[in-house]
């Protein structure tokens, strides 16, 4: 099974470099799955209704999320009842937070993939464990299928790493987000799991992480606050595509992609 998952898509230039790169990829074959962190999707920050059916028109089947998960209210809409649609599953259980954390999906040809969402809480906030929490829902996964991929949305390359080792043998790949920036790390760990630190972003390069960056260096100069603008030059698809033995959930190759978008007048 050929399981891809795309960066954090950021705003309308990372949407369109999605729409150019997947559909016909994924109508051909190359893909049986395909994941993305849309946390930024729309607008640069945060998700729609009319951004999540537009990113499922282009061939995503799952779309993860993070800590910006509910920066654009509308999202609130959908969270409930769009079982594509995640968010982080350690955050605060029993005070009625919306959505879900992780699912079991069905693939075309009849296998079933469960998605877990999880969020660090190293630099980030005081969200659940994310060892613990985890533990339980990839238990609660490995009921129903074996081929288990963690997004994990975090900061800190130590916490990601750790995850990435507590969960050797007992799911397919655990894949970081967040940072933006991809990382050179990618490898199969001892007991068959993929593992990236972070897969990096779809969006614009010529920026600070996503966001024009003239204020970003301005505001970093002199403490003000600063609006943060989507950039547009250098747009790429940032994504890994990982291998999977579908009997026993174990990945067999991890493979870092990066795209250059390329809009009709030649201009990225």
């Amino acid at each position: 099974m050929k399981v891809l998952m795309i960066g954090e898509i950021i705003g309308r230039p990372g949407r369109r470099a999605v729409k150019q790169y997947l559909p016909a990829r994924k109508a051909a074959g190359e893909f049986d799955f395909v994941i993305t962190n849309g946390e930024n999707a729309a607008g640069g920050v945060g998700m729609t209704p009319e951004v999540a059916a537009e990113l499922y028109s282009y061939g995503i089947d799952v779309i993860t999320s993070g800590n910006h998960i509910w920066a654009n209210k509308e999202v609130l809409k959908i969270i409930d009842t769009d079982e594509r649609l995640l968010r982080p599953a350690n955050y605060p259980a029993g005070v009625g937070v919306p959505g879900r954390g992780a699912a079991v999906y069905t693939v075309d040809d009849g296998f079933q993939i469960g998605v877990l969402n999880l969020v660090g809480r190293v630099f980030m906030g005081n969200y659940d464990c994310p060892f613990r929490v985890g533990r339980h829902e990839v238990e609660r996964l490995r009921h129903k299928t074996s081929i288990i991929m963690v997004d994990f949305h975090a900061e800190a390359t130590s916490e990601k790493n750790a995850l990435g080792w507590f969960f050797d043998g007992d799911v397919s790949a655990v894949l970081g987000t967040h940072t933006h920036i991809p990382t050179a790390d990618e490898h199969i760990l001892p007991q068959g799991t993929a593992y990236i630190t972070d897969i990096g972003m779809t969006g614009p390069f010529d920026s600070v992480i996503g966001v024009k960056k003239e204020p970003i260096i301005e505001g970093m100069q002199n403490q003000l606050p600063v609006r943060h603008v989507v950039a547009s030059g250098d747009v790429r698809l940032c994504a890994v595509l990982i291998e999977i033995d579908p009997l026993s959930g174990r990945a067999t190759s991890i493979k870092r992609i990066s795209y250059p978008y390329s809009d009709s007048k030649g201009e990225s």
